[in-house]
């Protein structure tokens, strides 16, 4: 028996219409009707979802005398496309908080000057980088990325935090007085609290989410 077979079974087995099996799971009627014949297939979040509301295990959906070698593959295929997509997604975001906080360093030794030296410390130090620092921390907690290990990347986030000035305005006065200035360390804790409060409420989306997807 096929995927699709099994599928129509359990659910009339269950004493549901197409549309209430819809309504439950959160797709369209057209949708059941594709998965029941065979037209596409569900992804494996459905499937654990079917499994759930038909009252049947995931072996008996699944498993088969035979292998279901097409379904298998398929579900191979669209586990590795989430997967891949999680990796550019994550990708772009660490690509667009670098990109910001190299931006703002080279707009204070190639674009700035002594004059505006307040301006740019409210439009970068003050609002730029610890809005997008809080703004990066939430998605990454939001969607969970590196899972438990997400929480040490806020000190990444935190050093990073710390060097902004420390690359601008200290290493200017370092090299206009000829000394050598320490990191302000409680810029750094200013950072990791910041990304730990963002990624945080992002952490707690994630988690109400999950729980209204079972």
């Amino acid at each position: 028996m096929e995927i699709g077979a099994k599928i129509k079974n359990a659910r009339t087995a269950a004493k549901l219409t197409q549309e209430q099996a819809a309504e439950a799971l959160g797709v369209s009627r057209q949708t059941i009707s594709n998965w029941e014949n065979e037209r596409t297939y569900p992804d494996i979040v459905s499937v654990v979802r079917m499994s759930d509301l038909y009252g049947v295990s995931l072996d008996h959906l699944l498993k088969e005398e035979k292998p279901m070698s097409d379904y298998l593959d398929y579900l191979e295929e669209s586990t590795n496309t989430v997967k891949s997509r999680r990796r550019l997604s994550l990708i772009i975001l660490i690509a667009v908080y670098l990109g910001i906080w190299a931006f703002s360093l080279i707009s204070f030794w190639l674009l700035g000057s002594g004059s505006d030296a307040l301006g740019y410390s409210l439009m970068y130090l003050y609002f730029l980088l610890p809005v997008t620092t809080f703004v990066i921390s939430l998605l990454i907690g939001r969607n969970d990325y590196w899972g438990k290990w997400k929480w040490i990347s806020s000190l990444v986030f935190g050093v990073l935090y710390m060097l902004a000035p420390y690359a601008t305005f200290s290493t200017a006065n370092m090299i206009r007085f000829d000394k050598l200035n320490a990191p302000q360390w409680g810029v750094l804790i200013a950072g990791v609290i910041l990304s730990l409060f963002g990624m945080g409420i992002g952490h707690l989306i994630y988690c109400v989410r999950s729980k209204r997807s079972r």
